[in-house]
């Protein structure tokens, strides 16, 4: 482990460790699909940019829960063990394409209806959100960038598990509320990180 001085060399504030993230970037993919292999290794299909979200929306909170045991001897807990663990990810996206729309809805359907007619209407599209038991699961990469310093979150499987809310005002742009809870399982982890910062290195 590397002491206080090594770790701020040339930088006894520790400035240069600070992160901003100054550009970001949301990524989605099937379930199953391999995740980049580096923090700066390209992005290919089938992953997608979900493009343009707000600049103050995208949160991430971690949720581990704990329970106690209390003795009348104390004020506080004797003892605390974890029983569960929980991750959750939003963003407001700004770009309603039918990706966003089954990202945010949780799947669903598009289908194109061209109506008959001479001369015929022009076609549109109908959205159909997934039934109970219906919706998708989706693999997220959540990509950040300050300057030549790179951050990639990687969550094998996440699901849209909150109803959508969305304002529908004429006086501001409507975004989809991308909601995702993360889904573990016993063979691999829930989500890591990927990175380029050398104050991570633990040698």
């Amino acid at each position: 482990m590397r002491g206080v001085a090594s770790q701020h060399e040339g930088d006894p504030v520790g400035a240069t460790d600070l992160f901003v993230p100054v550009l970001s970037r949301v990524w989605l993919a099937p379930v199953g699909t391999a995740a980049p292999a580096g923090p700066t290794i390209a992005m290919t299909d089938p992953w997608a940019d979900v493009g343009h979200f707000t600049p103050d929306s995208l949160n991430w909170e971690t949720s581990p829960e704990f329970e106690e045991a209390k003795s009348a001897q104390s004020d506080y807990p004797i003892a605390s063990w974890q029983t569960g663990d929980g991750a959750t990810l939003e963003v407001d996206l700004y770009e309603w394409t039918a990706a966003n729309f089954r990202a945010v809805f949780g799947g669903g359907e598009f289908t194109k209806i061209t109506p008959a007619g001479d001369p015929a209407p022009p076609p549109y599209f109908k959205f159909t959100p997934p039934k109970v038991g219906g919706r998708d699961e989706v693999a997220v990469v959540v990509e950040l960038i300050n300057g030549d310093r790179h951050l990639r979150r990687i969550i094998p499987r996440a699901q849209q598990v909150e109803g959508v809310t969305q304002s529908l005002n004429k006086t501001e742009a409507s975004v989809l509320p991308l909601r995702l809870k993360v889904l573990g399982s016993d063979i691999a982890d829930a989500f890591y990180d990927l990175s380029d910062f050398e104050a991570f290195d633990p040698s």
